[in-house]
């Protein structure tokens, strides 16, 4: 079976500093992948590349079974975009905000008006379809935004921190769109600087720093190999982590210590097994 996307190593020089530098995977058709870093990690760069907005200084790219270089206007009828900025036009209503998308991919009446129709049920935006855009909440923004990307059919969805600055309800409300999408089938990229998020959503996680790729796999992998079970103690203002095959082995570590004050134990978590990697948090 074709890769949905595929990157076989992938560079990319800005004034002859390399910001992405031998990048390789492949993400499986339906498959929910998350793309997490640091800041200057090279993911933003890596997207800009996979959805045609950048070419790369060197390597190959294929999404939904098309060079990026050689099949441009293919990959762009195949792949749907949600940016993390609000993209859609504030001056214009929901309706014609879909209504301009349709027409810019050339979806014949009466298709498109099916499809607008569709897709707003879908994300709930039905009953604001007359409504202009500056006057819908950032989730409804967003959720429109979600709408739009879907509105020619993609292969490929990506999605570009699509719940930042959200309220922690409207969040959630996007994660179940999100995960009701890819059960359907749809391929979802999706970077994010909410780890709970991508532990959530991600089948499996692609964690980059310094424009490599450092590390790969599911969060049972993740565990497998860095530790399920943590001790945690608070060391002035910060705090230490170590870890351990499983919890039942973090408590019979912590049972050890003679002094036990501000130590805990507790499941990994993404987050952790981040640090551990990048010493940076995503903040």
């Amino acid at each position: 079976m074709v890769a949905a996307v595929s990157l076989e190593r992938v560079g990319k020089v800005y004034n002859k500093i390399p910001v992405v530098n031998d990048l390789s995977f492949e993400i499986e058709a339906g498959e929910m992948f998350g793309l997490l870093g640091p800041n200057g990690a090279g993911k933003s760069t890596t997207i800009r590349m996979l959805i045609t907005l950048t070419q790369p200084s060197q390597g190959r790219i294929e999404v939904a079974g098309y060079d990026i270089n050689r099949h441009r206007d293919r990959v762009k009828q195949n792949i749907g975009v949600v940016l993390q900025q609000i993209s859609v036009d504030g001056d214009l209503s929901v309706w014609e905000n879909m209504e301009f998308h349709g027409r810019m991919h050339h979806i014949p009446n009466p298709k498109r008006q099916k499809s607008i129709d569709r897709w707003l049920e879908y994300v709930e935006l039905a009953d604001r379809k007359e409504s202009l855009v500056k006057t819908l909440s950032g989730g409804m923004k967003r959720r429109l935004q979600i709408a739009r990307a879907l509105l020619h059919q993609p292969q490929v969805l990506f999605l570009d921190e699509p719940t930042v600055g959200l309220d922690p309800q409207t969040r959630r409300r996007l994660w179940e769109i999100i995960r009701d999408l890819n059960r359907q089938g749809m391929t979802i990229l999706l970077t994010t600087h909410y780890m709970e998020e991508a532990e959530f959503l991600c089948d499996r996680i692609g964690i980059m720093d310094a424009g490599q790729l450092i590390e790969l796999g599911t969060m049972d992998y993740f565990r497998s190999k860095y530790g399920r079970g943590l001790v945690v103690k608070q060391a002035g203002d910060r705090l230490e982590y170590k870890f351990f095959p499983t919890l039942e082995a973090a408590n019979a570590y912590l049972e050890t210590l003679p002094d036990k004050t501000g130590t805990m134990t507790r499941l990994s978590n993404l987050e952790d097994i981040f640090v551990e990697l990048t010493g940076r948090r995503l903040d």
